[in-house]
């Protein structure tokens, strides 16, 4: 299968991680997925205060940590989209969440209203009934998506992710 990209944009609290959680979830087994978290505000925190890996790190190498079930890379410098596709090798989709500017294909994540600021990067919408679809002007072709239908999201992300 070829390896294919979509991803979410939305404010914060509006349910990205959530949804993409869902889709993860209901994917599970049936294809080998990769996700991505843009961390804007570079809060994520991976290793322990002491830890060995941590150390490592702070001398300011490049540390991967690797045990039987899983890898954890530690990395000084940010990694292009591309380089983070290498690094997971072999999965058949990859879910960003956030990084407006990358060309993706892109689902907007709103409740209680639509901000207009994000509709420019977005090839569709997914709300709940919270929103108003008439308190806003969706550009020609904006899908929109029923929050709460997972099922609906994956087809809409079938038809329309790209190719890495």
């Amino acid at each position: 299968m070829e390896r294919k990209a979509v991803a979410f944009t939305g404010p914060s609290g509006s349910g990205k991680t959530t949804l993409i959680e869902k889709i993860a979830l209901r994917l599970a087994g049936e294809r080998r997925l990769a996700i991505v978290k843009h961390d804007p505000s570079d809060k994520a925190l991976f290793d322990r205060e002491g830890k060995d890996s941590d150390r490592f790190f702070k001398t300011g190498a490049d540390v991967a940590v690797l045990s039987p079930t899983r890898t954890s890379l530690f990395s000084h410098r940010p990694r292009t989209i591309e380089e983070l596709a290498g690094i997971f090798g072999d999965f058949d989709l990859l879910l960003v969440e956030g990084l407006k500017t990358l060309p993706l294909p892109r689902i907007g994540i709103f409740r209680g209203r639509i901000a207009p600021d994000y509709l420019p990067v977005l090839q569709a919408v997914a709300v709940d009934e919270s929103v108003d679809l008439e308190a806003v002007e969706l550009p020609k072709g904006t899908a929109v998506l029923d929050l709460n239908d997972i099922d609906a999201v994956i087809r809409w992300i079938d038809r329309h992710a790209v190719a890495m």
